[in-house]
């Protein structure tokens, strides 16, 4: 009876695990969504942006309590790339529910990117730069 219940506790544990993996909280959503946006607007090479790696740090400790946490989640958006492009990446900074909702992103805003650039660059770049991910040149 004891091996039974150690057993079905194990098997929740790993029930629970990918459950709890599978969701972002909204301060997480939040800036993927905004990383994504970011990413877009520079793929679709906008005229005027450049990436500010120091003001995606802040973006990412204020929404998410800690550079370590921002850290982690541009760690998490990274893999997703690479993974996403085929490139080796560190499968322990994978997360399967980051690359999913920043893939939705990107494809969202990369196609009004390519659909009527001139004002979506405008609209996400400055969005981008307003809250620190991008900066203007």
């Amino acid at each position: 009876m004891k091996i039974k219940l150690t057993a079905v506790a194990l098997l929740a544990t790993f029930a629970a695990g990918p459950a709890r993996a599978a969701m972002l909280s909204d301060a997480e959503a939040t800036f993927l969504e905004q990383l994504a946006t970011a990413a877009a607007v520079l793929e679709q090479r906008c005229t005027g942006y450049e990436a500010d790696g120091a003001g995606g740090v802040q973006l990412g400790a204020r929404l998410l309590g800690s550079p370590n946490a921002a850290m982690a989640m541009l760690g998490a958006f990274d893999a997703a790339i690479k993974a996403h492009d085929g490139n080796d990446y560190d499968p322990r900074q994978f997360r399967p529910e980051v690359s999913e909702a920043a893939g939705k992103t990107f494809k969202q805003v990369r196609a009004e990117l390519i659909a009527d650039p001139d004002r979506a660059c405008a609209a996400y770049g400055d969005a981008s730069a307003a809250s620190g991910l991008l900066r203007r040149y």
